[in-house]
C-alpha cells in the first residue's frame, strides 16, 4: 500500500489528484492540506481517513476540529501545519499542489525527510531551483514533475542516456487569445480570461496561460529539472494541445509525448512511475483531429515570456522577482483592480526596480516576495 500526502487537496490538481486515489485501491492518503476552503476539505477528511490535515488559519483549524469531533484526525494551521503534512511519518510521497512560495518550506522539509516529491507547485523551482535540486541529489529522492509539459518531457527522456538533449520544445496551447495583438489585449475582461480554449484549471494558472507567462515559469522549472540551458529550450505554440511537449536529441531525432488535454495523466504518471495502469477517459482520435499545427510564440504581444526569459538568464532573486509580481498582478487583475495588459506592466516596474541577491537562501527568497508585495502597494 502506497501513502501519499497532498499540499492543496482543494485546488484543481488536489481534487484531481483524490479523482486518481478513488481508482486506485492500492493508494492511501495519509494527509492533507488545504488553503480556506474547510468545506471540501471535511468531505476530503471523511471521505480519505488522513491522519493528519492543516488549514492555513487557525480559527479555521479550530473550526475544522469541532465538525471532525467524531474522527481519529489531528488538525494544524499555518506554515507548522504545512510542514506536519509535508513530513507525515506514513507518507512516502508528497505532492506539492499548493499555489504559491508558501509551498517552499514544506517541500524542502519533505525532502529532508525522504519523500519522493510529485512537483505540480511552479515556485518551488522557479524560485529555489538552485536549492532544491541539491538536496534532491543529496536526500537521494525522486522529483516527479506534475505539470503536463514536464511530464512529458519526462516521459520523453525515459531509458535515454543523460546529457543527450540537444533542445527542449516546450509546447503552449497560445490561451485564449492567440493571434491578438497588444491593442487588442488592453480591455480584455476576467471572464474571457478565464475561457481557456483546451485545458480546465484553476484561476490564477488559467490566467497565467492567457498573459503566457505561465510558459515562461515552466521554462525556468524545465532549466531545473532537466539540467539544460536555457538556449536548449525553445517555445512552440501547438493550438491543439495534443502534443504536450517535445525532445530533440543530439543526432536529430525527436520525441514528443502526445494525449488528450486531461492533468489525471501526468497526475497518475507521477503517482506510480515507472508502472503506468489503465486511465479511464477519453483517447485520441487520430482521423478526427485531422491536423496538428505549429507556431512561434507572439513576443511582441505576450511579453510576460520574454520578461520570464529574461529573469531566468539574470538567475538570483529576479525569477522570485517575476513570480511574485505576476502573483500579486493577476489577483489584482481578477479583482478588477487593473487591466489585463497592466499584468506586465507590474512585472515590468518590479524587475526595473529590483536589486539581484546571487543565490538567495529561503529567508531571501521570501523576504524578496514581501518587497515585491510592497513595492506593489505603494505604486497600485
Amino acid at each position: 500500500m502506497k501513502k501519499i500526502a497532498i499540499l492543496g487537496s482543494t485546488g484543481s490538481i488536489g481534487t484531481q489528484t483524490l479523482e486518481v486515489v478513488r481508482e486506485n485501491p492500492d493508494i492511501q492518503v495519509a494527509a492533507l492540506a488545504a488553503g480556506k476552503n474547510i468545506g471540501l476539505l471535511e468531505k476530503q477528511i471523511r471521505e480519505f481517513r488522513p491522519r493528519i490535515a492543516a488549514v492555513w488559519e487557525e480559527a479555521d483549524a479550530k473550526e475544522l476540529r469541532e465538525r471532525l469531533r467524531d474522527m481519529q484526525v489531528k488538525i494544524y494551521s499555518g506554515m507548522d501545519g504545512l510542514i506536519e503534512v509535508a513530513v507525515c511519518q506514513e507518507a512516502q510521497m508528497l505532492v506539492t499542489a499548493i499555489v504559491g512560495m508558501i509551498g517552499i518550506r514544506p517541500t524542502i522539509e519533505g525532502i529532508r525527510r525522504g519523500k519522493d516529491i510529485a512537483l505540480a507547485n511552479k515556485e518551488t523551482l522557479v524560485t529555489a531551483g538552485h536549492l532544491i535540486m541539491p538536496l534532491i541529489q543529496e536526500h537521494k529522492v525522486q522529483l516527479l514533475p506534475v505539470d503536463s509539459e514536464h511530464s512529458a518531457i519526462f516521459q520523453c527522456l525515459n531509458g535515454e542516456k543523460e546529457n543527450q538533449i540537444d533542445k527542449i520544445l516546450l509546447t503552449a496551447s497560445g490561451g485564449p487569445f492567440r493571434g491578438k495583438t497588444y491593442k487588442e489585449l488592453e480591455n480584455v475582461r476576467v471572464e474571457d480570461a478565464l475561457r481557456h480554449p483546451n485545458w480546465a484549471m484553476g484561476k490564477k494558472i488559467t490566467i497565467d496561460s492567457a498573459t503566457m507567462v505561465n510558459k515562461g515559469l515552466e521554462v525556468m522549472e524545465a532549466k531545473w529539472l532537466f539540467g539544460v540551458s536555457l538556449e536548449q529550450i525553445q517555445v512552440v505554440i501547438q493550438p491543439q494541445s495534443v502534443i504536450h511537449s517535445m525532445v530533440q536529441f543530439k543526432d536529430g531525432a525527436v520525441m514528443a509525448q502526445l494525449g488528450t488535454p486531461d492533468m489525471k495523466l501526468p497526475i497518475q504518471y507521477a503517482l506510480f512511475y515507472p508502472e503506468r495502469r489503465n486511465l479511464p477517459g477519453e483517447r485520441l482520435d487520430f482521423a478526427k483531429m485531422g491536423r496538428i499545427t505549429f507556431e512561434d510564440p507572439d513576443l511582441d504581444t505576450f511579453v510576460g515570456l520574454k520578461y520570464a526569459f529574461e529573469a531566468a538568464k539574470t538567475g538570483g532573486s529576479m525569477p522570485t522577482v517575476l513570480n511574485a509580481a505576476n502573483e500579486r498582478a493577476v489577483q489584482m487583475f481578477l479583482e478588477g483592480r487593473i487591466r489585463f495588459t497592466d499584468i506586465y506592466q507590474v512585472i515590468r516596474y518590479c524587475m526595473d526596480h529590483h536589486r539581484v541577491i546571487e543565490n538567495p537562501d529561503v529567508g531571501e527568497i521570501l523576504d524578496t516576495e514581501s518587497a515585491v508585495y510592497e513595492m506593489i502597494e505603494s505604486r497600485w
